[in-house]
C-alpha cells in the first residue's frame, strides 16, 4: 500500500503565491512509486495549478466541493466541475463540520459525488476535546465513519481514504496537547476494525488511513511508524517548504 503525504493549505496563499510555492515544491520533490504527495490549495488556485502541476511528483486535492452536479447554488463549485482538475478532495474536515455545520448527510453525499466523478475522497473523522473528555470518542468516530461511507458500494469503498484528525490536537503548539503514538495506535486499530466489520477484512485492511493533528518534522516519523497509519494529513507545516519536503523525505525513509 502507498503512503500518502497530504498538505492542506486551507485559506492561505494568493493564486500567485500558490504558483510560486508549488514551483518550489516541484523543484524539491522527487517522483516516488510508493509515496503519493498531495497538496490542497484554495479553490481559486486549483485550476491554474492544474496546468502547472507535474502529476508524477505531486497531485492536487480540493478542500471541499458541493455534492450537487449542477444547479442554482450561488457561490458553490461541484465535484463535476473539479473533475480533471483535482484528483482528490478532503471531505468532512473538522473545520467544515464545526465552522460550517456540515452534517453527516452532506458529507455522505459529498463522498458519493466524489466517487461518481472519479475524485478520491479523503474522509476526515475526529472527536472534539469535550467528546474525548466524556468518553465519547469511539461512538463519535464510528458515527462519522459509517455516516460518511453509508451507501458506498463494495467496489467504490476501495477508492476511499480515511483520515483521523482529533480536533483537540489540531493547530496546537503544546506538546502536552499532541496525540501520543499509543493513543493514535488504539484509534487506528478501532477504525480498521470498524471497516473490517462493515466491508469485510479483505477490503477493510486495504483502505488507507492517515493521521493528522499538528504534524511536523519532529513528530512525523513517530506518527508514520504507528501500526496501521498509511500517511499524514498536514496543515501548518505544509505551508513551509523546508518542513513539508522534510516530512516527505521522512515518509520515504519510513517506507524504505
Amino acid at each position: 500500500m502507498k503512503s500518502y503525504v497530504v498538505g492542506n493549505w486551507k485559506m492561505n496563499f494568493s493564486v500567485g503565491e500558490s504558483s510560486v510555492y508549488l514551483h518550489k515544491l516541484l523543484q524539491r520533490t522527487h517522483a516516488y512509486r510508493d509515496i503519493e504527495v498531495i497538496v490542497a490549495p484554495s479553490l481559486i488556485a486549483l485550476q491554474p495549478l492544474s496546468l502547472q502541476i507535474d502529476r508524477k511528483k505531486i497531485r492536487l486535492a480540493a478542500q471541499t466541493a458541493n455534492p450537487h452536479d449542477f444547479g442554482a447554488f450561488t457561490g458553490e463549485v461541484s465535484f463535476t466541475q473539479l473533475r480533471g482538475i483535482a484528483d482528490y478532495c478532503i471531505i468532512g474536515h473538522s473545520e467544515r463540520r464545526h465552522l460550517f455545520h456540515e452534517s453527516d448527510k452532506q458529507i455522505r453525499s459529498s463522498v458519493a459525488s466524489a466517487l461518481r466523478n472519479q475524485i478520491t475522497p479523503i474522509l476526515c473523522i475526529g472527536e472534539t476535546d469535550t467528546e474525548r473528555t466524556f468518553g465519547e470518542t469511539y461512538d463519535v468516530l464510528r458515527d462519522q465513519l459509517l455516516g460518511g461511507l453509508s451507501g458506498v458500494s463494495a467496489e467504490d469503498i476501495t477508492k476511499v481514504i480515511v483520515a483521523y484528525e482529533p480536533v483537540w490536537a489540531i493547530s496546537t503548539t503544546s506538546d502536552a496537547r499532541l496525540a501520543s503514538p499509543d493513543e493514535i495506535a488504539s484509534i487506528i486499530q478501532f477504525i480498521r476494525q470498524t471497516l473490517n466489520e462493515h466491508f469485510g477484512q479483505e477490503v477493510g485492511e486495504n483502505i488507507p488511513i492517515l493521521y493528522g493533528g499538528s504534524v511536523k518534522p519532529t513528530n512525523a516519523g513517530a506518527y508514520l511508524t504507528v501500526p496501521g497509519v498509511n500517511g499524514l494529513l498536514i496543515g501548518g507545516a505544509s505551508l513551509i517548504a523546508d518542513q513539508f519536503t522534510e516530512i516527505i523525505e521522512i515518509a520515504k525513509k519510513v517506507k524504505s
